[in-house]
């Protein structure tokens, strides 16, 4: 089983949309995605809820989790989106950064765009590690 975490500072926006669209496109039998955050938010930002209900995903339910080290031992890719020094260094797990904007505080039309953006980030991960549903 493949396991990406998708971080960012609040876990609220960008990580959500990230692990909610891995799992959406990912045969679950071959991977899985998490999200976390290195200073967790309460909720979802709700525009990113409404963002992600225009594509059929539901974040109603979403929790922001806490970055860990433990958690992040755990999988094989480490993706970080603007936690930068703060998202815990675990030896021998592959990393990589997405230079996104955070969604908080942004409008839907803003927040669509970042959405957007994450998707064709996503498929092409999913490609490149042979895990598309192709």
């Amino acid at each position: 089983m493949f396991k990406v975490i998708f971080a960012c500072v609040h876990n609220a926006g960008r990580s959500q949309i990230s692990a909610a669209f891995f799992n959406h496109l990912a045969d679950p039998t071959q991977a899985h995605a998490i999200s976390a955050g290195t200073n967790p938010a309460p909720h979802v930002h709700p525009v990113v809820v409404e963002a992600m209900r225009e594509v059929g995903i539901d974040l109603t339910h979403a929790q922001p989790q806490k970055l860990t080290a433990e958690l992040a031992q755990q999988a094989d890719l480490l993706i970080t989106m603007g936690c930068g020094d703060e998202c815990p260094y675990v030896p021998g797990l592959r990393r990589d950064d997405w230079p996104l904007p955070d969604p908080k505080g942004q409008d839907l039309a803003a927040v669509r765009v970042i959405r957007e953006d994450i998707l064709t980030r996503v498929k092409h991960l999913l490609e490149s590690e042979g895990l598309s549903q192709h």
